[in-house]
């Protein structure tokens, strides 16, 4: 019995930005046979600009299109195309309404995956949508409280306690049950790709605390969190000092590594795998993966943006794809 191809709702973005330059140059390197797995959820004219500046070569149709065009789900903006290379509330609130048609095709069974393009916080806000970026919109479409975000590469993968929140908050979100229901969304994840997870917690404090001479936060929050998901069966180990956790993992000794906050799995990931990390949503009914950069407005409107990121993140959208949910 033939296998059903793969579907994968690709959304533009921010038109402004790079998204559409990255996607038409990701999907012109994939063979032709394949492209018809994929539907770009945005606006045709945003692509045939980004196709004219890149070079790609493309022809775009309707989303029932069956004759080799890319296919594109048409969503209406509520105004004339932006131009790209600044902010735009038009591109931000046009990128907020790819994403929820995306959504909305997820949640219907029309597609098996979202692989989203990079939207600007600025512009979306600016719009009227307040949401911390992608992670939080997607929680609210699909009407989960919270979703985890999951930086993963080849040798190092890390998921965040939280994200998008100044520093102060971080450590007030680092309670017992978020780090626990951190570790538990990253043990999941790695079980259903089949592969069991070695996890390690990173501290939050310098030394994880030094035995409370900078802080007790991680004896008094996170080690009973490690403690409880070991009682649970889970493969953890915890807290260990971020300054070499990260670089164990890398070289090794663990699978994932549980992120205190947003700049403490970031930076590390962004320096060893800056063009090829992908940004991945645990926790909500739908999958849905990222390309791990921003819009990019200095080099928008150029045809240099990169499209490694965009493959990375096509790839592991398969993946995952490919694996039964829980």
């Amino acid at each position: 019995m033939a296998t059903r191809p793969v579907r994968v709702a690709v959304t533009m973005g921010d038109p402004a930005g790079v998204g559409p330059e990255v996607i038409v140059k990701a999907l012109a390197a994939l063979p032709a046979a394949e492209r018809g797995d994929f539907v770009v959820v945005g606006a045709t004219e945003a692509l045939e600009r980004a196709d004219r500046t890149c070079g790609t070569g493309l022809s775009f149709g309707p989303a029932d299109a069956a004759d080799g065009r890319v296919r594109v789900d048409e969503v209406a903006m509520a105004g004339p195309l932006p131009a790209v290379g600044r902010v735009d509330p038009v591109a931000g609130d046009a990128a907020v309404r790819f994403i929820t048609r995306a959504v909305a095709l997820a949640s219907d069974g029309a597609a098996d995956v979202i692989v989203t393009a990079p939207i600007n916080k600025e512009a979306m806000n600016l719009a009227g949508h307040h949401h911390d970026g992608h992670t939080g919109l997607l929680a609210h479409l699909t009407g989960r409280r919270a979703a985890f975000m999951l930086l993963a590469s080849e040798r190092l993968n890390c998921i965040h306690v939280s994200t998008h929140v100044s520093l102060r908050t971080a450590i007030e979100r680092a309670t017992t049950e978020r780090v626990l229901e951190t570790i538990r969304a990253g043990h999941r994840h790695f079980l259903r790709l089949g592969r069991p997870a070695r996890i390690a917690v990173a501290g939050i404090n310098p030394h994880c605390g030094e035995g409370g001479l900078f802080g007790t936060e991680d004896t008094d929050f996170v080690a009973p969190a490690v403690e409880r998901a070991r009682a649970e069966g889970i493969d953890v180990v915890g807290p260990i000092s971020a300054d070499t956790v990260y670089a164990r993992a890398f070289g090794g000794a663990f699978d994932l590594v549980v992120s205190q906050y947003h700049d403490q799995g970031h930076i590390p990931i962004k320096l060893v795998a800056f063009e090829t990390a992908v940004n991945v949503s645990l926790g909500l009914p739908i999958d849905r993966v990222s390309v791990d950069h921003g819009t990019a407005f200095d080099i928008a409107g150029t045809g240099r943006a990169h499209h490694a990121n965009m493959l990375s993140a096509i790839a592991y959208a398969r993946l995952m794809a490919g694996a039964p949910r829980a």
